[in-house]
């Protein structure tokens, strides 16, 4: 039974830290994959929060940063020969370590489904968000991990 039990925490903890690091994926792959949104938030305080004293940063400084990335990202998808059919609604939420490298990058294509990327666009999307997530590092690092979110719309 105690070999049972020390299998099983092993497995476990093996899975959890397998999605520790470094994932980009769509919210319903994160339904698929049976990981609750609630479980990685616990571990992430916003970048910015109401009150603001709540906040790991203040706006002034977390506006450029998090601008540079989505320009740094959408310079990736170009140099990636990534192009989108049509303007592209998507809501992120991102995940960082304190040394403001990317856990999670997570991502919500938003409007009708006719609206939305087709299903290979989308595969090909979460594979250069996995790729991008690698290596990028945020322009700030925190004493704490944290997240920011934002509705995006990507232009052909």
């Amino acid at each position: 039974m105690k070999i049972t039990i020390s299998i099983l925490t092993m497995l476990l903890f093996g899975t959890l830290q397998s999605f520790g690091q470094h994932v980009g994926m769509s919210i319903q792959q994160l339904r698929e994959k049976n990981i609750k949104i609630e479980d990685i938030e616990k571990n992430y305080k916003n970048a910015i929060d109401t009150p603001p004293a709540e906040s790991v940063f203040k706006t002034e400084e977390l506006q450029p940063a998090y601008e540079k990335l989505l320009k740094d990202f959408s310079a990736f998808l170009f140099q990636k020969n990534f192009k989108w059919e049509r303007k592209t609604k998507c809501f992120q939420r991102i995940y960082f370590n304190t040394d403001g490298t990317i856990d999670y990058f997570i991502f919500n294509f938003l409007g009708k489904p006719e609206d939305q990327p087709s299903p290979e666009k989308q595969t090909e999307f979460e594979k250069l968000v996995n790729l991008f997530v690698q290596d990028y590092k945020f322009a700030l690092s925190a004493k704490v991990k944290f997240a920011q979110c934002s509705p995006t719309s990507y232009m052909p």
